[in-house]
């Protein structure tokens, strides 16, 4: 675990990814953010948080990409840019892989719960109710 200094150290490097995850990031600029060298960074990460910061990264693209996969009338292919992908090969492939299923798939189950034409379930659906809908298609 790390120390008080080393946490809030640890918390400006998680926050510096949090506020940027839609640009390019690499681990050195990440551990940058928390003043400490590349590989002590991605080791007291691992150690605190339970995940590396790139899995925490993708998680966090994941989610957000599913937030505008709902909410927004983008494209698959600018959520992908959206959120910092610039493959939208590789975007899917992490989004199947994270969710059970395709981006577009994730869109067209929670729109079909949608019962009123043109309108975004988000307005319509309540967020806990699709959660827990998409977790048992995803099974």
């Amino acid at each position: 675990m790390a120390t008080n200094y080393k946490f809030k150290r640890l918390n400006a490097g998680r926050d510096y990814i949090t506020d940027n995850y839609q640009a390019p990031l690499s681990l050195s600029d990440m551990a940058k953010y928390s003043c400490m060298s590349s590989y002590h960074f991605l080791r007291v990460f691992k150690d605190t948080y339970g995940e590396t910061p790139n899995e925490f990264l993708i998680r966090l693209r994941v989610e957000q990409a599913k937030k505008m996969l709902i909410t927004e009338n983008f494209s698959v292919s600018e959520v992908c840019e959206k959120v910092g992908y610039a493959s939208l090969g590789s975007f899917s492939s992490l989004f199947l892989k994270r969710t059970g299923m395709a981006p577009t798939l994730y869109r067209r189950k929670l729109w079909a719960l949608s019962t009123e034409a043109y309108r975004f379930p988000s307005q319509v659906i309540p967020a806990c109710y699709a959660h827990h809908f998409i977790g048992k298609l995803a099974k």
